[in-house]
């Protein structure tokens, strides 16, 4: 027996609406579609189910991809912050071992840098 022919989202999602509106019923649904009616029911049960955990979840937290980047800009702050404490100590090491050389790590030169 041939496996059925995959259907894309957007396909079954413009039945399943057409079949909530009232447009057409499941029967005919399926039959335009070229499914049985099992197949479009289900279509429209996981369509109201997905409806209704995302409504469940509403607005209480931050959704995957808003946490994905959350936790990005936390490990980029961190690492930021060390970069920032070597330069300092790489900064301070220099200064100390080359005292009349005039280096980024001067804060007149820096300024001055800065103001360019």
């Amino acid at each position: 027996m041939a496996r059925p022919p995959v259907f894309p989202a957007e396909e079954k999602v413009r039945v399943v609406l057409s079949i909530l509106a009232g447009e057409v019923s499941v029967a005919e649904a399926a039959r335009r579609s070229k499914v049985s009616e099992q197949s479009v029911g289900n279509w429209k049960r996981q369509f109201l189910q997905a409806g209704r955990t995302g409504l469940a979840a509403g607005k209480s937290g931050p959704s995957t991809r808003e946490a994905q980047l959350e936790a990005e800009v936390a490990d980029l702050t961190q690492a930021l912050g060390e970069a920032a404490v070597e330069i300092r100590v790489w900064c301070r090491c220099r200064v100390k071992t080359d005292p009349p050389a005039l280096t980024a790590c001067d804060p007149h030169v820096r300024r001055a840098n800065d103001e360019r």
